[in-house]
């Protein structure tokens, strides 16, 4: 049986804190990792996969995020006068298909699970994808597609996971996987969010991709309190393992940058900066001549 995903779910409803005071007015997922926005980034692995249907779970203060996939036919204009056809090119890149894209308001911030949750009368009773943003994955084949390739042989559920050091696994939901795999898919026994170090059941955590059943849903509409005082989503997938016994974890190939963090963007900005053509000589040249941590820009404006 041939399992089809052409839905995703896109969490973007935070207000990115840690990017204070930048997100004052700037949606987190309108940041420049080198000059395309995050979501950017989200939307072109959607595409890759196959998704043709894009559900957006905002809040108040997001209205740049909408507008970001809006046509722009003032700027499309002053871009053909100007014969600017390759950056009107590129700006035609960031335009989706009308009733392609759908917004649902999350009225109240209560976890990822009650963001997903939101969405619930726009998946139907498909299997839908979630990704989230903030997670940038360098690959040479997309994540998501990766995942929906090996979805369609196993259906069920399925997370994407990766090995973290043992000190970080109370930052994230973490899995015990089966011994028994099929290629980079593996069975999950449980999952647990957020667990003390002590109390993991390994180093495996779950990264800001899902392919998940309307199953998931339905476990979601009890509004279970979890981990940190809100609604997780991993305790729903961990309903169907007790349930089903069908979700599997992927172990995807390629690099993941947490741009929810300071360090992870920058880090992602030089790793993308350094893979472009147009920017790798003489970014590489400014970043060989750094050979020791510089004074704060701020301390050398006082010198």
């Amino acid at each position: 049986m041939t399992y089809r995903v052409t839905k995703a779910v896109f969490p973007v409803a935070g207000f990115g804190t840690r990017f204070l005071p930048a997100t004052k007015s700037v949606p987190k997922e309108i940041l420049p990792l080198v000059d395309r926005p995050l979501i950017q980034y989200a939307i072109d692995e959607a595409r890759a996969a196959g998704i043709r249907e894009f559900i957006f779970v905002t809040s108040r203060g997001k209205s740049a995020l909408e507008d970001y996939f809006d046509s722009a036919p003032e700027l499309e204009t002053s871009l053909h006068e100007g014969n600017k056809g390759h950056l009107l090119d590129l700006l035609r890149q960031t335009d989706m298909d009308s009733g392609a894209v759908a917004y649902v308001r999350q009225q109240e911030r209560r976890g990822l699970g009650h963001a997903v949750w939101c969405a619930r009368r726009l998946i139907g009773d498909e299997p839908f994808a979630v990704i989230l943003p903030d997670d940038v994955i360098d690959a040479e084949k997309p994540c998501l597609q990766q995942m929906v390739e090996a979805y369609a042989e196993v259906g069920g559920n399925m997370v994407a996971t990766m090995e973290v050091p043992a000190q970080s696994v109370s930052s994230y939901g973490i899995l015990d996987v089966g011994s028994t795999s099929i290629g980079a898919t593996m069975p999950v026994r449980a999952m647990v969010e957020k667990p003390r170090p002590e109390e993991a059941p390994s180093n495996m955590a779950v990264i800001g991709r899902y392919i998940l059943s309307p199953d998931v849903l339905d476990n979601l509409e009890d509004m279970r309190v979890g981990a940190g005082g809100e609604i997780q989503l991993t305790d729903a997938i961990s309903a169907e393992i007790a349930a089903r016994g069908n979700v599997n974890a992927f172990r995807f190939r390629g690099r993941r940058f947490d741009c929810g963090s300071k360090s992870g963007f920058l880090q992602a900005t030089v790793a993308f900066g350094l893979a472009r053509d147009d920017l790798r000589d003489e970014f590489l040249t400014y970043l060989r001549s750094v050979t020791e941590v510089q004074e704060p820009a701020s301390k050398l404006r006082a010198v």
